[in-house]
Parts: C-alpha cells; structure tokens; sequence
C-alpha cells in the first residue's frame, strides 16, 4: 500500500511540475507511467554509483542527474515528453514540489 501511496504521490508532484515548466503530460496515467519508470532509473544510478539524484538535495550533480533522469524518461514514456532545457527547468520545479509535498522522496 505504501508502494502504491507512494506511486500516486509522485505522479500528481510530475503533473504539478509538467503544468510549470516546459514538461508535457497528456494524462494523469501517463504521469503514473512516468513516475514509476523515473524511480526505476532512479533507484539504478542510486544502486550502481554513489550518487544520490535529488534535484535540490544533493546539489549541482544530484540536480543535472534528476534532470538526465527526466529527460531519459521523456524519451521512454508516451504521453510524457521533456526536452533538454524542459528537464532541467522540470527537475527544479520538481525538487520544489518536492520540498513542499510531504514524503520521502516524489520521484
């Protein structure tokens, strides 16, 4: 249930951020795709490097690997599209929703 809480949390914080910056979401199911392919990608570069990829937590590096996460997801994901500039416009709004919605992690 957590799993799923957790999910929802992150899916509504990618809406959130695709409606203040250049990210694109055609639908709420699309931001759930999103959501659960960025934390897969997430939880790889946090397994095989040392590297955490917050976008505001872990400064410069943990905010352009957010932002890599972003757009590598906007390449995998129908209906969620992030450019270059969109990704890292998107991963500092998203470390901003973040920062404000309660939770371990949004992403």
């Amino acid at each position: 249930m957590r799993l799923i809480v957790k999910i929802f949390v992150s899916a509504l914080s990618i809406g959130i951020a695709a409606a203040l910056s250049p990210m694109q979401v055609s639908n709420f199911s699309a931001a759930i795709v999103a959501a659960v392919v960025m934390g897969l990608i997430n939880w790889g570069i946090e397994n095989f490097t040392t590297v955490k990829s917050s976008s505001l937590g872990r400064g410069l590096s943990g905010f352009l690997i957010g932002a890599l996460v972003i757009f590598i997801t906007g390449q995998l994901v129908d209906g969620f599209h992030a450019g270059i500039f969109g990704a890292l416009i998107g991963a500092f709004v998203l470390g901003i929703v973040s920062a404000v919605i309660p939770g371990e992690k949004t992403y």
